[in-house]
């Protein structure tokens, strides 16, 4: 049975809202209670379902401006390795970190792997295009999955969108590819394909 302190904790924990020794002494409370682990996922999904269905809204440029030079500083300043309360098993990437970014051959293409599974064959990256940009004409050495994150994404005719889903089977044929307004994008891929081992390397 969860009590109204938990739930209150763990939607705190959800948000990141809870200082430093609270969260410390609240994930040790997950790791040995089920039922609160399966709250904190589902509060979890619920906080992602949210934040996708949020109109996509442009920041004044002066307060842009103002965000991106606190990432910078936070930065240059944070610990580089991750916290001791850290959940076994766990791996986390920062949104505002900028590190591990490769650029492509193409110019304002770039890639980041977030996560590679080397025996089940599958790895997961961020994309990135800039306004302008044309990737060429490629065949699929294996599937593709693509999600849309930001932006706009052109395959052939057809444009994606924010929360568009895009399919390749092995050995499809793509023809250039380009964005308008730049864009991210979610990528699963093969670990055969050129584009995982360039980010992996």
């Amino acid at each position: 049975m969860i009590n109204e302190q938990q739930q209150e904790l763990a939607s705190l924990y959800v948000l990141g809202a809870l200082a430093a020794g609270e969260q410390g002494a609240f994930e040790a409370e997950l790791r040995a209670n089920a039922e609160l682990r399966h709250l904190v996922r589902s509060l979890q999904r619920t906080t992602g379902l949210l934040a996708m269905t949020s109109p996509a809204m442009t920041p004044p440029p002066a307060l842009k401006d103002k965000v991106l030079r606190r990432i910078d500083t936070a930065g240059t300043t944070s610990a580089a390795t991750p916290p001791a309360s850290a959940l076994a098993g766990f791996r986390f990437v920062d949104a505002a970190c900028e590190r591990d970014w490769k650029p492509l051959p193409i110019p304002g293409a770039w890639i980041k792997l977030l996560s590679i599974e080397r025996d089940r064959g599958y790895a997961v990256l961020l994309g990135k295009l800039e306004p302008g940009v044309r990737f060429p004409a490629h065949l699929n050495v294996g599937p593709e999955d693509f999600y849309v994150l930001t932006g706009d994404l052109f395959i052939g005719e057809r444009r994606l969108s924010p929360g568009d889903f895009h399919h390749a089977d092995r050995g499809s044929q793509h023809g250039v590819n380009h964005s308008v307004e730049g864009c991210t994008l979610l990528a699963v891929l093969t670990t055969d394909d050129p584009l995982v081992e360039l980010a992996a390397s």
